[in-house]
């Protein structure tokens, strides 16, 4: 009868070795999740059955795994290629053509003188805008103040023309009254009172009639109507005297006949 101490099992592959290994790693990793689900199971209270019977299930195991030792690997030296550093190199500045820089230099000096000209021409334009705003304004100004003036003129004329119209109109008046116009008089002297009649306190009055002439003196008068005859002389001498203005028809002037003036002659 054989010694099984002395059995000699047969040494696995090591991939083999290693995928038993996964396996019984992950069956104890679903054990423990499985352990810990049952654990954590909210337990409910089942229901009162209404049969007190007690059923009993006979589950069979499988038989254990046999434990096999598996050997450590042995080491494996794992060689590092060397890396070459890189070495730091100084950037070299690219060298720029001169041409090329002189064609960016003119370049930038045209936009710079067309950005320029560009501001001077809209200046130009703006300062043109201002000075045709402002001529029109004068201009405006200009043609208002003409028209003022014109019609302050106008009004001066049309006043000048009333003014003449009516100076012509006193002109012809006056011409009209003086063309036809009856005799006024000018200067009149009172008699002197007789002194007899004074002396005798004698009061009364005496009408003389005259004619006017085209010089505006009396001619014919004498004593119309009753009158004291103290009274008589001194009346006749006083209207003697009158002046008057001659009367004009038509522009001549001629003789009024039949002029009368009462004068009387109160003492006082």
């Amino acid at each position: 009868m054989d010694n099984p101490a002395s059995v000699a099992w047969p040494r696995l592959p090591t991939s083999r070795l290693r995928n038993a290994q996964a396996a019984l790693l992950t069956l104890a990793l679903h054990a423990l999740v499985l352990a810990l689900l049952l654990a954590n199971w909210p337990v409910e209270k089942p229901p009162a059955p209404s049969v007190s019977t007690i059923n009993m299930q006979l589950v069979s195991l499988p038989p254990p795994v046999p434990v096999v030792e598996v050997p450590p690997p042995e080491p494996v030296e794992v060689t590092t290629p060397e890396v070459a550093t890189p070495e730091v190199q100084t950037p070299v500045e690219p060298q720029v053509d001169p041409r090329i820089a002189r064609h960016k230099l003119e370049q930038a000096s045209l936009a710079h003188k067309r950005v320029e000209q560009k501001r001077l021409e809209q200046e130009r334009q703006r300062l043109e805008s201002k000075r045709q705003e402002q001529a029109r304004q004068e201009q405006q100004q200009r043609e208002q103040a003409q028209q003022r003036q014109a019609a302050e003129q106008l009004a001066a004329q049309q006043r000048q023309q009333a003014a003449d119209a009516a100076a012509e109109q006193a002109r012809q008046a006056e011409a009209a009254a003086a063309a036809s116009r009856q005799y006024l008089p000018i200067a009149k002297q009172a008699p002197a009172y007789p002194r007899r009649a004074l002396d005798k306190g004698i009061e009364g009055e005496c009408t003389v009639s005259y004619t006017v002439n085209a010089q505006g003196r009396v001619e014919q008068p004498e004593v119309v109507g009753a009158c004291h005859p103290l009274f008589i002389r001194p009346s006749l001498a006083a209207a003697q005297s009158f002046r008057y203005q001659p009367r004009v028809i038509d522009g001549r002037a001629v003789a009024v006949p039949n002029v009368k003036n009462t004068f009387t002659y109160r003492i006082e």
